[in-house]
């Protein structure tokens, strides 16, 4: 199968979005020229455009993009061509309102935005598949075309009772019988039984809460049925391009999408990456993101989308201050990427994203921003001969699973402060700030190449997840898990005891008595051999086994002495979230006993080393000048400079060493 080197053709792909249908043609001979002197080989065309392309039902206008295809293979511009099908032109939804999503409430959500499609309309996939096909018959044999990319940012719920009767159909595959849902969702609660399929609907707006299982179940189907509307098109491409490869774009950590189940059906796993400038956490969110789409590529990935400066979602933009877009750029390529794009190549001067940055800014070639893309271009350039499909190797790997996540945010659950994501975040923090990098892993993934496995919080687990870190710890791996772990089966269905009586034993729960979730802004202290924390969100009372070692005891209050982090063996379980300081240190701790090291030993606070292949990369992502001790001659590729034992990292630098 292609995959991402296939269209990389050892260069490190450098671009971003181009829109040139909403310039006059004129100002594309421009646009090449500067593309050119900014060192760049990519485009992605078409992402927006199927109201040019087919501006009446049936007819095809490609002339202009024929000009455009030729222009960038004439001056060595490969193209991602996009099929156009996540924005369908106003007629199809004026002339086939049932391709409109419609939402919980009944309402129909129109055009004049993007992304509204139902993703069950059969109307809607025969227009996208008819524009599709004749893309793919017209442009399959053109030089410039490199890649596809499908859609874009799927992210469409529905509604609709055409959605209806399509999750009723993927119900029957799932449970065969009306009786076997009607146990799976716990129907005899609240007399919700059902005795004929046609009575079972999408989760619409209920007087009260609904059944969680019946939501669980169709947050499963949206996925599965966006996942339907990439292959429809994936495929029709790969029969006239078998030999490139097909991608669609993840967005960061969304919830909406089971992305381990997507990332097996792409041949590049690509993401949108979008951290707040202002945010002093907004490089660590970049590095969860890239760790989770390296480890869903299990190699090389694409960054497709980023921002150049600001955004125009926040309720306040925040430009990019100087040097950070280059520092977060070279992170992504540091933690796997082979490709690093933007959105969009010229910022818009209309339409609802024209404050939305883009690489040649409104302030032009002589902007700042466009200057720092030059910049950049140059940089990757000269690492890609080094970097190009070589793998980041670590030990340490972190579980997360979407199905945990939509079952654990349920409208009754015991804490709306307990949030899937951010616990997540926290977890990676507490690694990404003792310099430790990490992998992602789904549960039922082979975890034996790990020193260390943690699991911030998988609500939801299957029996034959439960089963594999049994294993995992038998076998001699370190297991830290957190707490709500492992509280309900695939049906979320609560499991005897409040815990998997597996992972009870296995962590030295004798008794889980009752979850005390805490307030917003309320802790509770706890003691412990290295010193005192609070811990933050969510306390347990909890019986410890005989054989079990309390690591931390809650102290004061109503859990008094009970145990707030228990160990048996190498299964460590924390029935709170320490605060930041003490959850780093514990992890660290954990990992070191393991066996686990930092790529660098010693280093500042805000710099962050990661090793890719042979090459060590060092981040400051302070606006301070550091230095960095670092043991060995040793070459940057970025500056050809040569030394040994220290180097300086200037405001937001980066270094990329070969020892």
């Amino acid at each position: 199968m292609p995959d991402l080197s296939t269209a990389t053709r050892g260069r490190i792909l450098f671009g971003g979005d181009y829109n040139p249908e909403q310039w006059p043609e004129e100002t594309w001979q421009e646009d090449v020229r500067l593309m050119k002197a900014a060192g760049v080989n990519s485009v992605t065309l078409g992402v927006f455009s199927w109201s040019k392309l087919e501006p009446r039902p049936g007819e095809r206008e490609f002339g202009w993009l024929d000009r455009l295809m030729d222009l960038m293979h004439d001056n060595g511009i490969g193209v991602v061509l996009a099929t156009p099908t996540s924005s369908p032109p106003p007629w199809l939804g004026h002339l086939h309102p049932d391709t409109l999503p419609v939402d919980q409430d009944g309402r129909t959500e129109h055009w004049g935005g993007r992304q509204h499609f139902s993703h069950s309309s059969a109307t809607y996939r025969r227009f996208a598949a008819a524009i599709t096909e004749d893309l793919a018959a017209r442009y399959g044999g053109h030089p410039a075309l490199t890649m596809w990319h499908i859609n874009n940012e799927y992210c469409t719920y529905d509604w609709s009772d055409e959605a209806a009767a399509r999750f009723r159909v993927w119900l029957q595959r799932r449970y065969g019988t009306l009786d076997a849902l009607n146990s799976a969702w716990g129907t005899a609660f609240w007399s919700q039984g059902y005795g004929d399929w046609a009575e079972v609907h999408t989760p619409r707006h209920a007087h009260y809460m609904k059944n969680p299982t019946q939501v669980l179940d169709f947050r499963r189907f949206t996925s599965d049925m966006l996942l339907e509307c990439y292959l429809a098109e994936r495929d029709i491409v790969r029969r006239a391009t078998p030999h490139l490869p097909v991608t669609t774009n993840f967005m960061p950590l969304w919830s909406g999408q089971d992305a381990w189940r997507w990332a097996e059906e792409e041949d590049v796993v690509s993401v949108d990456i979008y951290p707040d400038p202002r945010d002093p956490l907004g490089a660590q969110q970049g590095a969860l993101v890239q760790d989770m789409t390296r480890s869903q590529a299990r190699g090389p990935w694409m960054l497709m989308e980023q921002a150049a400066g600001p955004v125009n979602w926040r309720g306040v933009n925040h430009p990019k201050p100087r040097g950070l877009n280059r520092l977060w750029s070279l992170q992504a390529v540091a933690r796997g990427a082979d490709a690093v794009c933007f959105f969009q190549w010229r910022q818009s001067r209309q339409g609802a994203e024209k404050f939305h940055s883009g690489m040649v800014s409104h302030a032009g070639e002589e902007g700042r921003t466009y200057q720092e893309v030059k910049q950049l271009g140059a940089e990757l350039a000269l690492l890609a001969p080094k970097v190009m499909g070589s793998h980041t190797v670590n030990d340490v790997a972190i579980l997360h699973d979407w199905n945990a996540w939509w079952a654990g945010a349920q409208d009754g659950r015991l804490s709306g402060q307990v949030d899937h994501a951010d616990v997540l975040t926290s977890w990676h923090r507490a690694l990404w700030e003792a310099h430790l990098t990490a992998d992602f892993a789904h549960p039922d993934h082979d975890l034996t190449p790990y020193k260390v496995v943690v699991v911030p919080q998988l609500y939801l687990l299957t029996d034959t997840a439960i089963d594999k870190l049994l294993a995992y710890v038998r076998q001699g791996g370190t297991l830290v898990s957190g707490f709500l772990t492992g509280i309900a089966d695939e049906d979320d269905r609560i499991r005897p005891g409040g815990m998997d009586a597996r992972l009870r034993a296995l962590f030295g729960i004798r008794t889980l008595h009752e979850w005390w979730p805490l307030d917003a802004g309320e802790h509770t202290e706890c003691e412990s051999a290295p010193g005192g924390f609070r811990g933050t969100l969510w306390s347990e009372e909890i019986e410890a086994t005989e054989d079990a070692v309390t690591e931390a005891a809650y102290k004061g209050g109503e859990l008094d002495g009970m145990p707030a982090i228990l160990r048996r063996g190498r299964a460590w379980y924390l029935s709170t979230l320490p605060e930041p300081h003490a959850l780093r240190e514990l992890l660290a701790r954990i990992a070191h006993d393991a066996g686990v090291r930092p790529a660098l030993a010693g280093l500042p606070d805000q710099v962050e080393a990661v090793h890719r292949g042979d090459l060590l990369f060092l981040l400051n992502h302070s606006r301070e000048a550091v230095t960095v001790e670092v043991p060995g001659p040793h070459r940057d590729l970025l500056t050809g400079q040569t030394g040994t034992d220290r180097l300086t990292l200037g405001r937001y630098g980066v270094a990329v060493l070969e020892r």
